[in-house]
C-alpha cells in the first residue's frame, strides 16, 4: 500500500443552497474504510445533475456531505473482507460508483467498483459510471430498444443524451434528438441522430405528440410507445394525470439507476457491457469540459445553465 497522507482535499457541502455553499477543504480527514471497501486515489470525478439536487436539498441527504457520485482512479488499499472473486487488486485502475468522489481519496464499497481495461481511459471511466449506466439501463431495462424502433431523445447533445443516442443507434433504432441551439444540433448529429429538432424554435409536443414522445407519424402511432422519464434537470413533472396515458396507450416508466444495479451481479453485468461498448468505440463519451477541485461550483453552474455539451469532469490530481 502507498504511504497515505494525513489529510486530503475534498469538496463538501455543509448546508443546502446554491453553488456558493460548496467548500473546498484542504485538510479533510481521509475516508474511514470498512472491511468490504477499497480505497481509491481519485484522478477524475464526474459532474452530474444529482450533485446539484443533493446540494439544493431536492434529494434529501445527511449533511455534511462529500460531493460526487462517480469517479475513476487507482486502488491503494483493499478491505480485509473484499471477496477475491471481485478481482480487485492494489494498483488496479478502476471506475467507481459511490458517494464522495470529488476528493483526492474515496472509500468505495467493493461491489460498486469495476476494473478498467487498458483500452478505456481514466477520464472515460469517470465519465460513464452514472450517466453511462443510467443510459444503458434505460435502453436495456426501462425500455428494451430494438431494431426498427423510433426513439426520441431529449437533450441529445448532453452527457446522458449523447450516450443514449449512440446506444439506440447501436441497437438498431431510428433516433430523433432535441437540442436548444444549432451548435448542439451538430453535436447531436455527430452522436448519430437521424433527425434533430431545435426545441426553442419548434414546439416538440405539437410536432411529435404527447409530451414530446409519440409522433403523429403512423409508424409511431402503431407502436403505442413508452415514455421514459428520468432525472429532474427540466424541473419536477406537475399537473400530470394518469388518464392522459390512455389517449395513445402510452406506457410511462420513471426508473432510477440504483434499482437496476442493486446487487453485485446486476452491477457487473450492466457495467461490463457498458465498458465493452466504450472499449470497442461503439459508445464514445464526449468530454465537454475539465475543471479543477476549486472550480466545482463553476462546473455545476455551467451544467445547470445549459452552457455545456458532453460530460464535465473534475481533475483531482495535479
Amino acid at each position: 500500500m502507498d504511504t497515505l497522507p494525513q489529510s486530503m482535499k475534498a469538496v463538501v457541502i455543509g448546508k443546502h443552497g446554491d453553488s456558493s455553499v460548496l467548500r473546498l477543504e484542504t485538510r479533510h480527514p481521509l475516508p474511514v474504510m470498512n472491511e468490504t471497501d477499497v480505497l481509491v486515489k481519485v484522478d477524475y470525478a464526474g459532474v452530474n445533475f444529482v450533485d446539484t439536487y443533493q446540494r439544493s436539498g431536492l434529494y434529501p441527504v445527511k449533511l455534511p456531505l462529500q460531493v460526487g457520485r462517480e469517479g475513476a482512479g487507482t486502488i491503494v488499499d483493499i478491505g480485509s473482507n473484499v471477496p477475491h472473486s471481485y478481482g480487485l487488486q492494489v494498483g488496479n485502475r478502476v471506475a467507481v460508483f459511490t458517494q464522495g468522489t470529488t476528493a483526492e481519496y474515496v472509500s468505495a464499497p467493493a461491489e460498486s467498483v469495476m476494473v478498467l481495461s487498458p483500452s478505456v481511459s481514466t477520464e472515460h471511466g469517470a465519465a460513464i459510471m452514472l450517466q453511462g449506466l443510467t443510459a444503458w439501463t434505460i435502453v436495456q431495462d426501462a425500455h428494451k430498444v430494438e431494431q426498427g424502433q423510433t426513439i426520441l431523445v431529449q437533450a441529445a447533445a448532453g452527457g446522458t443524451g449523447g450516450m443514449l443516442v449512440q446506444m439506440c443507434k447501436h441497437l438498431g433504432a431510428t433516433v430523433i434528438g432535441t437540442v436548444s441551439t444549432p451548435k448542439k444540433a451538430e453535436i447531436a448529429k455527430k452522436h448519430g441522430c437521424d433527425h434533430v429538432i431545435l426545441y426553442k424554435d419548434n414546439d416538440v409536443q405539437e410536432e411529435w405528440g404527447w409530451r414530446g414522445y409519440l409522433s403523429r407519424r403512423p409508424s409511431l402511432h402503431e407502436e403505442k410507445g413508452t415514455l421514459v422519464s428520468y432525472g429532474n434537470s427540466s424541473g419536477a413533472v406537475s399537473s400530470f394525470r394518469v388518464l392522459d396515458l390512455s389517449k395513445k396507450n402510452v406506457k410511462l416508466v420513471r426508473p432510477t439507476l440504483a434499482n437496476y444495479i442493486m446487487d453485485r451481479d446486476e452491477f457487473v453485468l450492466r457495467s461490463q457491457q457498458l465498458l465493452d461498448l466504450v472499449a470497442s468505440g461503439v459508445v464514445r463519451p464526449e468530454l465537454g469540459g475539465e475543471y479543477h477541485l476549486g472550480e466545482v461550483a463553476q462546473a455545476q453552474d455551467d451544467l445547470t445553465a445549459q452552457k455545456t455539451t458532453g460530460k464535465l469532469l473534475i481533475k483531482i490530481q495535479t
